[in-house]
């Protein structure tokens, strides 16, 4: 019994430590893997996809090594050590925290009307060109993106730290981070960045489905509808152009009963979205509804990945 409950101790320990001091603000294990990736950029790049793959893998095959040999370190100090081990590596990943925290900053400024301070706030949430956007845009971007980052920070670690322990959730956080440098669309990374996006799809195809899940259920923690965050879900997920993004927009869009997608300009190019859910366009007060939102999803992921966490080591231990 007591074994069965060592990882789900350890997730609930980096739940709790990531709820009472967030990210630190020096030092953070993923701006480090950040400038390791940047450092290995300069001397591993060319504009094709197999160096890209080459440098994807490479890093996160070390980041796989390195989880590996915590876990082991720490189960060689008992149960104890284990959950040491699997609450720091969890601890690591999340950043549901700073995700609410920096949404709730940016609904002040904004309440506030002080734009300024909303466009210098927004690259903390997004990659997009806060230059371009007036009130409703950012309100915007910064709803959609407390919506993707719910799965991608808080959900997705979580599933992984269930699942797969110290080495799944590294990997998860380290391939999450790579997405977020050379993952996407600009002229340098269109072929570079094609292996780092194309595993950050995989890897977040459960949370982001979990994601949905949640959301749903918790809608009515925002005075929403879980038929109608279902229904968004199913009917206009499909549209986005990422497979998991879609579901955790669209979902959010339904259970606030908001309208999100539209042009959305990124230093490198100007989307053109498709339009998620078909209520009102969001408001600032809406925006702070999916902070709220979001805290509700990330308890209950909580309360769901310790659970599959037991369950899967009792079945583990059942195996002959």
């Amino acid at each position: 019994m007591f074994a069965a409950g060592v990882r789900a101790a350890g997730i609930a320990a980096g739940v709790v430590a990531d709820a009472a001091l967030a990210d630190p603000q020096r030092g953070h294990p993923v701006a480090l893997f950040g400038s390791g990736a940047a450092a290995l950029e300069r001397r591993s790049y060319a504009d094709d996809r197999l160096s890209g793959v080459a440098h994807t893998a490479g890093l996160l095959g070390a980041v796989a090594i390195a989880g590996t040999l915590l876990e082991r370190a720490g189960r060689r100090r008992g149960a104890l050590g284990e959950a040491a081990s699997v609450g720091l590596a969890t601890y690591v990943a999340l950043g549901g925290t700073s995700l609410c925290r920096t949404g709730e900053q940016m609904v002040a400024v904004l309440r506030a009307d002080d734009l300024a301070g909303a466009r210098g706030l927004l690259p903390s949430l997004c990659g997009r060109d806060p230059a371009v956007l007036d009130a409703a845009g950012l309100t915007r971007a910064a709803l959609e993106s407390i919506a993707e980052n719910t799965s991608d920070a808080q959900v997705s670690p979580l599933v992984w730290a269930a699942l797969g322990g110290v080495p799944a959730v590294l990997v998860y956080r380290a391939a999450n981070t790579l997405d977020a440098m050379i993952g996407h669309r600009s002229p340098r990374y269109l072929r570079f960045g094609w292996a780092a996006a194309r595993f950050d799809d995989v890897v977040n195809l459960a949370g982001a489905r979990l994601t949905g899940v949640l959301v749903a259920l918790c809608a009515p923690v925002v005075g929403g509808s879980p038929a109608a965050a279902a229904r968004v879900w199913r009917r206009d997920a499909r549209k986005h152009p990422s497979p998991n993004a879609g579901i955790a927009e669209a979902s959010f869009a339904g259970a606030l009963g908001v309208r999100l997608g539209g042009p959305t300009q990124y230093a490198h190019e100007l989307e053109i979205r498709p339009t998620l859910g078909d209520g009102r366009i969001p408001q600032v007060d809406d925006l702070a509804r999916a902070v709220r939102l979001s805290r509700a999803v990330q308890v209950l992921a909580a309360a769901t990945t310790v659970a599959v966490s037991v369950a899967c080591r009792r079945g583990q231990r059942r195996l002959p």
